[in-house]
């Protein structure tokens, strides 16, 4: 094999494929990316047996071939090369990257071990706009779950039905669901996606017009730009998040959105060591009295006004957590809907029900 490409555009390629490189040392294969030049174009795939990525860029190809080289060197090499034509050479065991005054030799692995790309056929493609899909990946996956004991969890549930995208995540201490109209979009689908997929597709696909999404058997595949990414689908049933959404309440808050976070970033400097951050309402004053207190540390007290309605209540909630769902929530301001200090508090848009950011109280002492 030998190619030749703008270093811009490999390096672009990398960024995509890399994020498909697995740690695992076991199987050394898997940490490199399969270079396939023919054609005029250099196709580059990587996999972690979990998720697959195949890519391609426009190259001059002197000689068709392929070859799989260790990502994060390689990565790292074209990096650091000055902007110029990089050519890759590959010999029987080893390859050859040259740019301007710079070449590096680098061990091969044999293109023959590498897994072959996954064979998806999903029943239909569903196009979504980029910012659209971006933004509601980057509101819900605050609250995928870690826990790999309850996989279902560590996954985002995204639903395509009637001109209608909604996605939902959940760590059983908070849940986010987030639903918004998309014009001109046909098809439906369901499934459940790997938080971390999601994820990279929104930040790779960022350059897209749009992203396109299928879903197979036990797998996801998502198109765009001249991407590929196959994810594979988690199974079970993702829990029933509209049965956990509380249909009435007994107090309600609106607030200034940024008011809130500021407050609450700056209150929870005492709130440590899982201290809890204590939200108190008084209806009458119309005023909510953020607090958090840590022994042998200090506390904090601030203030707000508010439009209120409905019976003064004390809660108190996991300040990180709240912090994320302020974070993300829509419009300048919220609403939080509190039913009782021990049942969830509910955030979202003061008009609509597009957002919706629950939360598990903690019980005050």
């Amino acid at each position: 094999m030998k190619v030749s490409i703008a270093r811009t555009e490999l390096l672009d390629a990398l960024s995509i494929a890399s994020k498909g490189l697995s740690s695992r040392t076991t199987l050394p294969i898997l940490s490199g990316i399969l270079f396939s030049a023919q054609n005029d174009e250099l196709r580059l795939n990587s996999t972690d047996l979990e998720i697959s990525i195949k890519t391609s860029s426009k190259a001059r190809v002197e000689e068709a071939g392929n070859a799989v080289i260790p990502g994060k060197l390689i990565t790292d090499i074209v990096r650091n090369l000055p902007e110029s034509a990089v050519t890759i050479e590959t010999t029987q065991n080893g390859a050859t990257i040259s740019c301007a005054q710079s070449s590096f030799v680098v061990r091969t692995l044999s293109a023959d071990d590498f897994p072959k790309f996954p064979d998806v056929t999903p029943g239909e493609m569903v196009s979504l706009p980029t910012g659209v899909f971006s933004e509601v990946v980057h509101q819900v996956s605050r609250a995928v779950s870690r826990d790999e004991t309850r996989p279902i969890l560590t996954g985002v549930l995204v639903v395509v039905d009637e001109g209608t995208l909604r996605m939902a995540a959940t760590d059983s201490y908070r849940l986010c669901v987030r639903e918004v109209p998309v014009d001109g979009v046909l098809g439906s689908l369901e499934a459940v996606v790997p938080g971390r997929a999601i994820e990279d597709v929104a930040r790779l696909g960022a350059s897209a017009e749009a992203i396109k999404i299928g879903v197979s058997e036990n797998q996801v595949v998502f198109a765009f730009n001249q991407t590929t990414f196959v994810s594979r689908r988690i199974e079970g049933t993702f829990p029933n998040h509209k049965q956990l959404i509380p249909k009435e309440f007994v107090t309600r808050l609106t607030i200034g959105r940024q008011d809130l976070l500021e407050a609450v970033k700056r209150v929870s400097l005492m709130a440590q060591h899982s201290a809890p951050l204590r939200m108190k309402v008084s209806t009458t004053d119309r005023i909510l009295t953020i607090s958090a207190q840590t022994q042998d540390v200090g506390e904090a007290t601030e203030d707000l006004e508010i439009d209120t309605q409905g019976e003064d209540v004390e809660i108190a909630f996991n300040h990180a957590y709240l912090t994320d769902g302020i974070s993300v929530a829509d419009g300048d301001k919220v609403a939080i809907e509190i039913v009782s200090p021990l049942k969830p508090g509910v955030m979202k848009h003061p008009e609509g029900q597009d957002f919706i950011y629950l939360l598990m109280p903690v019980r005050l002492g």
